[in-house]
């Protein structure tokens, strides 16, 4: 599977929480290719940005030529993105990284803030019996287009949708249930659903943010530590954009 880079043109954009946008882009044959989990580099069209922007494909439709990215305002170059419209283009870079490896066992998705979007075009994938756990700060986005592939259970800090608490919390006070866990969201997040998966035995998968550079594998600037040697590090590391995002918890070290 190759990456490609190509002129996208914006097909639609929104608004759909505070700072959290939805992004249309037609990018011909990157539709076809991408696996969820995935993620694209978008390129700023300011060019004193030099550095492209990582952000997780949330759908990919590829009858239409089309992928949907939802992503957080958190600096200039999202900022940026924010102003785009429909008409206007921008470069991208993709698919990239390793998805996730879709099995055929009774799935818990778990997510957390602004890796909720990735697990969407997941949550379609799956052929089998989905629990769907969804964890916020505050603001709700995404929740409706979840309920058509499974159970959606949320989570809340402030209590004031779902469940008070984690998505740890909210697995356990609703009783779920499966085989294999499937999950992406903030670091601490992913220590947690690390261990809990581990300790009830089900198969883990985990998808880890850092900060990117190339997005390629080249730069080494997102390495986390790895369980075996990296054949291309020599060293007990694995480059999140390359041999990642997604690994088998048991694989690295959080």
């Amino acid at each position: 599977m190759g990456k490609t880079r190509v002129a996208a043109d914006v097909v639609f954009h929104e608004q759909i929480a505070s700072d959290v946008y939805s992004l249309y882009l037609r990018v011909g044959d990157m539709a076809k290719e991408a696996v969820p989990g995935q993620f694209v580099a978008v390129y700023c069209n300011d060019k004193s940005r030099l550095l492209p922007r990582p952000i997780s494909i949330c759908e990919a439709l590829p009858l239409k030529g089309q992928i949907r990215l939802v992503y957080r305002i958190v600096g200039d170059g999202t900022e940026e993105f924010s102003k785009l419209h429909a008409g206007s283009v921008v470069e991208v870079m993709g698919p990239l990284g390793n998805g996730y490896e879709l099995l055929d066992k009774k799935a818990i998705l778990i997510a957390g803030g602004i890796g909720i979007p990735p697990m969407l075009e997941l949550a379609k994938r799956l052929s089998c019996e989905k629990e769907i756990v969804l964890g916020y700060r505050d603001e709700i986005f995404l929740r409706d287009e979840f309920s058509t592939f499974g159970r959606v259970t949320i989570a809340s800090e402030d209590g004031k949708h779902g469940i008070k608490g984690n998505v740890i919390d909210a697995i356990k006070s609703a009783g779920v249930t499966g085989e294999a866990i499937y999950a992406c969201g903030p670091t601490p997040m992913l220590k947690a659903v690390k261990a809990y998966g581990l300790s009830q035995g089900m198969i883990t998968q985990i998808s880890l943010e850092e900060k990117m550079a190339c997005g390629i594998g080249a730069c080494l600037a997102c390495v986390c530590n790895s369980r075996d040697v990296d054949g291309h590090t020599h060293v007990k590391n694995k480059r999140i954009c390359k041999e990642g995002p997604v690994f088998y918890a048991e694989e690295v070290e959080i």
